[in-house]
């Protein structure tokens, strides 16, 4: 009788049968995912099939680093793994260590994945972005030299400044030998020494604006010198060299935009920066020129000529005031005086003597005669007249008769 196998005995050896086949221990498996379950131990339970089978697939919690987005029902994926047999059940499945997503998800993740590296080599960081000039003469555009990108950004940047010089380079940016081609405008633009660069295309899926997504166009854009700007695409779209430019524009229209002037209203800013500096300097021209008069004036003023002038203006100035003073005191005085020689005349003997009187005396004794009972007849008299003298004799004496009436009556009244 033939040897009888445990059920154990046969899984065993079949398993051991594909431990052997080396070619079971690393394969790629495409196919589209079904029964997919998230295990609450985090292992992840599904199947993949095809139009022609399924197959048995897990991936354990330990290599879920290996699935970078999150698996669904009806994904298309490329499981990487080993093919083995699970003795318990009899049954071999696929276990997966790694996932990606098929066709534009296996790009997407890609797209992921370089993201992340370049992120961490610092190719995004803020620090090596280089400002765009405001103003520039010479325009790079690295882009197709058909289609409706690079007709945009020369329209719009021609309109913008009628004298700007526009380098284009017909750059590949579709397909096999893009990305180096793109690489090589960039360095030739480079080396023509243009002032800006604008590098891009029109939008697409993403397998067309892949060329842009490529890790030598991003080193290519990071080691540039001169400041690139990426316009790549729709507003939505979003591209690698999106984050390593030093800007990015949401489509080439903007990029011209952004990368040229307006000559118009640079025009206009010019006249205005004429007219602010023109008033500027008027204004301080004329605060120079005050200072100036004011510095004349205190060396003017400091100058021995000026102090000189000054004492002399201010001698004279003290000779006229004392000369009015003496003016005013001797006309003050010869007022006074007058006042003075006015009484004076008033009290003198001569004004009286020139008004038809005289002075007389008796010659005796020289004493002024008062009245006539101070006389007698035959004494003699000296008479006194403005111009001269006489000696005259008294031949008669003549008593006022009034004179006597108001003598005999005080003297009536006496006796009474």
């Amino acid at each position: 009788m033939k040897s009888v196998f445990s059920v154990r005995q046969i899984n065993s050896y079949i398993k051991n049968m594909f431990t052997q086949d080396y070619l079971l221990h690393s394969v790629l498996v495409r196919g589209e995912v079904s029964n997919c379950k998230y295990h609450s131990s985090g292992h992840i339970y599904f199947t993949l099939k095809d139009e022609s089978g399924t197959l048995s697939c897990v991936m354990f919690a330990g290599n879920r680093r290996g699935l970078s987005y999150p698996m669904k029902e009806g994904d298309q994926v490329i499981a990487a793994g080993s093919v083995d047999v699970y003795g318990r059940d009899g049954k071999y499945q696929l276990y997966a260590t790694r996932i990606i997503a098929d066709g534009a998800g296996a790009l997407n993740e890609r797209y992921e994945r370089l993201k992340k590296q370049l992120g961490e080599q610092g190719l995004f960081d803020e620090a090596y972005k280089q400002p765009i000039p405001r103003y520039i003469r010479t325009l790079g555009v690295v882009t197709a030299p058909t289609g409706a990108a690079v007709q945009d950004i020369l329209n719009i940047s021609l309109r913008r400044n009628p004298y700007l010089q526009i380098l284009l380079y017909p750059a590949q940016v579709q397909g096999a030998g893009a990305a180096q081609s793109i690489v090589n405008g960039i360095r030739a633009l480079e080396a023509a020494g243009v002032d800006v660069m604008i590098i891009g295309r029109g939008g697409g899926s993403l397998e067309d604006l892949w060329a842009f997504n490529e890790e030598c166009v991003a080193q290519a854009v990071f080691d540039c010198s001169v400041p690139v700007i990426s316009a790549v695409g729709h507003e939505t779209d979003t591209v690698i060299t999106d984050y390593v430019a030093d800007l990015r524009a949401p489509t080439p229209s903007a990029a011209a935009e952004l990368a040229v002037f307006e000559f118009a209203q640079f025009e206009e800013d010019l006249r205005g920066f004429r007219d602010s500096l023109t008033l500027a300097m008027n204004r301080r021209l004329g605060e120079l020129r005050s200072r100036t008069a004011l510095l004349e004036r205190a060396v003017w003023h400091g100058s021995p000529v000026y102090q000189i002038r000054d004492r002399r203006m201010y001698a004279a100035q003290l000779e006229e005031r004392l000369q009015n003073a003496m003016e005013r005191t001797l006309l003050r005085d010869r007022h006074r005086i007058g006042l003075l020689a006015g009484r004076l005349d008033a009290r003198s003997p001569l004004a009286k003597l020139s008004g038809g009187y005289g002075y007389l005396r008796r010659e005796r004794d020289g004493k002024p005669l008062q009245s006539v009972e101070e006389t007698a007849v035959g004494d003699r008299l000296l008479i006194r007249l403005r111009d001269g003298s006489l000696e005259a004799q008294v031949s008669a004496v003549q008593p006022d008769e009034r004179q006597g009436m108001e003598k005999r009556s005080r003297e009536s009244s006496g006796m009474e």
